[in-house]
């Protein structure tokens, strides 16, 4: 099961619309970007990742940061996402006009947050986005295309990562434009009053059940992140689709180890 998006902007050849298009399946590998560099961004990009995740919750990112992210890596073959701070609908849009070709929103509770974000990301009459995307739409040369086909050409990621979000999962998961439940275990534990240290927990192994069962249902992708390759086998014979492995930071920081470790060998004598 996968979930597919696709992106139509301008034309190849006669009347026939160029397109990149997002699977949501477990073979695309995927990755989140936090630190801050577009030279980064681009060099992750063309190393073969389908996507990758610009992170704004949890970093310092401002928006022209992100910008020069997004150009980067609108330059290659990867699909641009930002995970926005909030539901604020401010930071959706701004992350969209930017040229992001989808959202990822944390801490999503119920029914009604769900649907003001995908709400957010579309123009009426299907939703409250207002009509300024600039760099989205090059610069107005594509913006009579832009505006007929983003409604239906946006991913949304919804990160379910509270007691609450998991009470209110088969709903959410109904409401129409939500493409990928994405779930965030170590909030989620916080939020079930677990130590999100000590994984794995049981409770959190329930949630991931049922929550793969309801997007076996609705036809939602499942989406979950992970840290090393035998987490990545797990975590897609279980079904998931939408996987995101490692960070930048992370993976600048293991090869910053390894390195440091030969050096602290001993010697061959």
């Amino acid at each position: 099961m996968f979930a597919a998006v696709k992106w139509h902007l301008g034309t190849d050849g006669e009347d026939q619309p160029s397109s990149r298009e997002i699977e949501v399946r477990a073979t695309n590998p995927r990755l989140f970007r936090r630190v801050g560099s577009p030279s980064a961004a681009e060099l992750l990009a063309h190393a073969g990742f389908e996507w990758l995740v610009i992170e704004t919750e949890h970093s310092a990112l401002d928006s022209a940061e992100v910008e020069h992210m997004l150009m980067a890596i609108n330059g290659t073959e990867s699909v641009p996402i930002v995970r926005v701070p909030s539901t604020d609908p401010v930071c959706i849009q701004r992350s969209l006009d930017s040229g992001a070709m989808g959202i990822m929103v944390p801490m999503v509770k119920t029914v009604e947050e769900a649907q003001a974000v995908v709400r957010a990301t579309r123009y009426p009459p299907l939703g409250t986005r207002g009509y300024n995307p600039l760099r989205a739409a090059h610069y107005s040369f594509d913006s009579k295309d832009y505006f007929y086909r983003v409604n239906d050409n946006l991913l949304v990621a919804l990160i379910l990562e509270t007691k609450e979000a998991v009470e209110n999962l088969e709903a959410i998961a109904a409401v129409r434009g939500v493409d990928v439940l994405f779930l965030g275990p170590f909030d989620l534990c916080l939020s079930l009053g677990l130590d999100p240290m000590k994984q794995p927990h049981p409770q959190i192994q329930m949630v991931v059940e049922e929550l793969l069962s309801v997007c076996k249902k609705t036809g939602v992708s499942a989406g979950i992140h992970v840290f090393n390759p035998d987490q990545l086998e797990e975590r897609r014979s279980q079904g998931f689709t939408m996987i995101s492995y490692g960070t930048d930071y992370a993976i600048l920081a293991d090869a910053a180890r390894i390195g440091l470790a030969a050096f602290r060998r001993k010697p061959r004598p």
